[in-house]
């Protein structure tokens, strides 16, 4: 029997086209226009899904999603919540709500049909208990410009992390044509991200996802990514692909690094939509410092809320004596915290002559020093937030 979605907003049009688009897919479906309405829907229809809009009259989706799950003959109904509210507070006032996913308005048919398939396997690979499945931490690392290590503190950083915790990590190349890890560590499969951007949106799958996954020895996986030009040519245009993945990337780790290289990377401003945190590298010259500070002007113009975290890393490969102090790059960014990376020239030789990564051959470096205090104040910090979660849990039993 087909699945029955339950399709929740007031704007009409909304409800007929979206019902149209889930019929045609083979969906049953079924319509309220407000919130009393999807409330005794949800109790006499018993849908296998709820597409639940926010912006409403009587009550909101807010209200309803907290009315639903507090209900032991509903609380177990997968809700995508789809909406126009776009901000982070919105989108953490639906997961806190019990929503299983949160999806803005305008978005392409394809990844609205995806995100229900997806939500449909989750719900069936973990039988009949609730979904309340959050995402993954993800951070993404970049650069005002090309060479400044992004590649290199992405790998190490997830490594670092996967080496305090013993989670399950991911580092993930998005620069398509642009790869650097498969050639550095020896793999011979590179084209992971050039696999799945090359599909239709539509139908990219978690296991598809899973499948371009590289493991390591290292204990993180990887998605990697070639260093042919013409990839990244030919997936320039790609971004309903680069969001499904994305997508399902983030459930399927609990820290994740992306390598996002620098500002000309193709869906950027998707991918900066979507992590939660952006750490920017830089060098201690005085050119590649004012370019930082630039992109931290243009970043909320680039899709990056201001309300989200966003770091600064000095990442050092020069002589002392031609060089900015850290305190003079702290003062030209106006950002009094930013670590300071020193380089390890041989080191790194070492690790490329070796196939490995820089923070496996010398775990205790200077290099992977600052690294690891990096990694250690993440898996302090989400680790505080497990337990504010756990608390509030319980204090609502």
């Amino acid at each position: 029997m087909a699945e029955k979605i339950l399709i929740v907003d007031d704007d009409l049009e909304t409800l007929r086209l979206i019902g149209m688009m889930l019929q045609k897919q083979g969906y049953q479906v079924v319509s309220a226009k407000d919130g009393t309405e999807a409330i005794s829907l949800a109790f006499s229809e018993m849908p296998d899904m709820i597409v639940l809009d926010i912006m409403m009259p009587d009550p909101d989706g807010y209200a309803v999603a907290k009315h639903l799950r507090a209900d032991s003959q509903t609380a177990t109904i997968p809700i995508l919540m789809f909406t126009a509210k776009s901000q982070l507070e919105h989108k953490v006032a639906g997961y806190e709500a019990g929503a299983d996913d949160y999806l803005t308005k305008p978005v392409h048919p394809a990844e609205l049909i995806a995100r229900i398939r997806a939500l449909f396997t989750r719900a069936k690979s973990r039988g009949t208990g609730p979904l309340l499945t959050r995402r993954g931490y993800v951070v993404g690392l970049m650069a005002a410009k090309g060479g400044m290590g992004v590649s290199t503190l992405a790998l190490n950083l997830a490594l670092a992390y996967y080496q305090k915790t013993r989670a399950e990590v991911i580092a993930a190349e998005m620069r398509p044509g642009q790869g650097t890890w498969a050639g550095e560590l020896n793999f011979p499969q590179d084209e992971g991200l050039t696999n799945l951007l090359a599909m239709r949106s539509g139908d990219i799958t978690l296991d598809d996802v899973e499948r371009n996954l590289t493991s390591t020895t290292y204990g993180i996986r990887l998605l990697l990514t070639s260093h042919k030009a013409t990839d990244s040519n030919r997936l320039v245009d790609a971004v309903p692909q680069l969001e499904v993945l994305l997508f399902h990337l983030f459930t399927l780790g609990s820290f994740l690094t992306l390598d996002i290289g620098s500002p000309y990377t193709p869906g950027l401003e998707k991918m900066l939509s979507m992590i939660d945190e952006l750490i920017l590298v830089t060098e201690p010259q005085p050119h590649a410092v004012k370019r930082t500070g630039i992109l931290i002007e243009e970043l909320p113009s680039l899709g990056f809320p201001s309300t989200k975290n966003l770091s600064v890393v000095i990442n050092n490969r020069v002589r002392a004596d031609i060089q900015l102090s850290a305190i003079q790059v702290q003062e030209m960014l106006n950002r009094p915290k930013t670590p300071f990376i020193p380089g390890v020239t041989e080191q790194s030789f070492q690790a490329a002559v070796r196939n490995i990564p820089l923070g496996f051959l010398q775990p205790d470096g200077i290099y992977m020093q600052q690294v690891n205090e990096l990694a250690a104040q993440y898996a302090a910090r989400l680790r505080n937030d497990q337990f504010r979660s756990a608390g509030l849990a319980s204090s609502n039993l």
